[in-house]
């Protein structure tokens, strides 16, 4: 569900308004994912470019967006030049599989929001399908291109559906991939988790598990930890 307040420093989107489609799974991985002294960063499936221009507002880094839809591209393209870092994000139009085939590129962190429909029902929109199904990139893909393009010490961060996320967690380590980070996220008080939060690593450690609630229970009205999580990017909290 799209959130109509949602601001960078200096450039406020309005979901209803322009092309930035703001998304709460990109909200919280682009404001969950640690930058720390990350100085290249890349985005898988960039969709219009949020979680890549959140990372900018982050840090100092360099950051390469890429996906396969054109119309997304095209979107992305015009947000960041419409951002106040538009000389340190590269947008590119280009699948995973093409872009780690040959990679003159390593990064230190690699943040996705992948498709996660496996196996269900496609929309008519080619376009919505290839981005909510996994079908153009098997979460599997994902990890085995990642793992091409991470530097010794870099960390892979995504969010997936709770069931998805887990099995790529045994994926994952059985390629050597080790999840050092996990946050369950549930939507409000006494529902179900909805989502997970995950850090990938090449370099094995002990896994940091904690929760996130997103609201107090009734309609945005936002927990104090989400507020804390999110606070740089909305206006309205």
């Amino acid at each position: 569900m799209p959130n109509p307040y949602f601001s960078f420093k200096q450039f406020t989107v309005y979901h209803d308004q322009c092309a930035m489609k703001v998304g709460i799974d990109g909200v919280l991985l682009g404001a969950w994912a640690e930058v720390g002294s990350a100085k290249r960063i890349l985005d898988i499936g960039a969709g219009t470019g949020l979680i890549a221009l959140m990372l900018a507002q982050r840090s100092d880094s360099d950051v390469v967006a890429i996906d396969i839809d054109n119309h997304a591209v095209l979107q992305a393209r015009e947000n960041v030049l419409n951002s106040p870092w538009p000389d340190r994000i590269e947008v590119r139009e280009t699948s995973l599989q093409n872009f780690a085939a040959s990679p003159s590129l390593l990064f230190d962190l690699i943040v996705s929001n992948p498709p996660y429909f496996v196996n269900s029902l496609k929309t008519p929109s080619k376009s919505r399908t290839a981005a909510r199904h996994a079908d153009m990139l098997t979460h599997e893909e994902l990890i085995e291109n990642a793992i091409k393009l991470l530097r010794p010490q870099g960390r892979l961060c995504i969010i997936l559906p709770v069931n998805e996320g887990m099995q790529c967690v045994k994926y994952a380590q059985a390629l050597g991939l080790y999840y050092s980070k996990q946050v369950i996220v549930y939507p409000k008080p006494d529902v179900a988790a909805k989502r997970v939060l995950l850090e990938f690593s090449l370099q094995k450690t002990n896994t940091v598990i904690s929760e996130l609630t997103i609201e107090t229970g009734e309609r945005h009205h936002y927990s104090s930890e989400f507020s804390e999580l999110a606070k740089d990017f909305y206006l309205k909290l």
